[in-house]
């Protein structure tokens, strides 16, 4: 029997990830990295070709890994209804996290990774245009959202894509409007008329098409 994948189910300390003002202050990145390192060390886990998929707060730790680890094994990021938010990126840097949740830290992420994002446009917790949540607190009141178009954009740009930002879709599929950088390295996939469950209209096949294809980053 040939193994294809191995999938880690991390649970967060008071079932939450230590972002912004979120339940938990547990260093989530070393904890997460500690898991990544542990199994890159067996000889059946192809050490440069891990995956880290998160929903919502999970997402939201997921970019925040994605800004921060300088680890080399990590080839995907996958993010679920939780765009950047405006703590970890300004609107002129990435920033790191840092021990007291401050962000001040301007954070410079590793080049040549592959993202992910799945937004729903109606998503009344994370903004999906952006700005304030009504709902999720931050230390300075609700938590800023980067809209998800720009989000992908910047993610894009950080991974070396030289282009202008798009403003129309690369192609539609039903209620699915995909927003491809980088030969498909970077997307993001726009689901209208969803909310906060947008994650589940993405397809297993649509996922796995995007965690088979083979890293092709060139600027375009």
């Amino acid at each position: 029997m040939v193994m294809h994948y191995i999938l880690v189910f991390a649970q967060g300390y008071r079932e939450s990830w230590n972002i912004v003002s979120e339940r938990s202050k547990a260093d989530d990145l070393g904890f997460i990295e500690s898991i990544v390192q542990r199994l890159a060390t067996f000889k059946n886990v192809a050490p440069d070709d891990f995956s880290i998929m998160g929903n919502s707060n999970g997402a939201a730790l997921v970019n925040q890994i994605a800004i921060e680890t300088s680890l080399p094994h990590i080839r995907n990021y996958i993010t679920g209804v939780s765009q950047l938010n405006a703590w970890q990126y300004d609107g002129k840097h990435f920033k790191a996290k840092g021990d007291q949740n401050q962000y001040h830290a301007v954070a410079t992420p590793m080049k040549g990774k592959r993202l992910m994002n799945i937004s729903g446009t109606e998503d009344k917790l994370v903004p999906y245009h952006g700005g304030p949540s009504k709902f999720i607190p931050a230390n300075d009141g609700k938590l800023k959202f980067v809209a998800a178009e720009e989000s992908i954009y910047l993610w894009a740009r950080e991974m070396g894509y030289m282009g202008e930002k798009k403003t129309h879709p690369s192609s539609k599929t039903g209620g699915l409007e995909i927003f491809s950088y980088l030969n498909g390295d970077v997307v993001h996939y726009k689901v209208n008329q969803e909310g906060h469950g947008a994650t589940r209209t993405v397809t297993e096949d649509q996922l796995m098409r995007f965690l088979k294809t083979e890293k092709t980053v060139v600027p375009q």
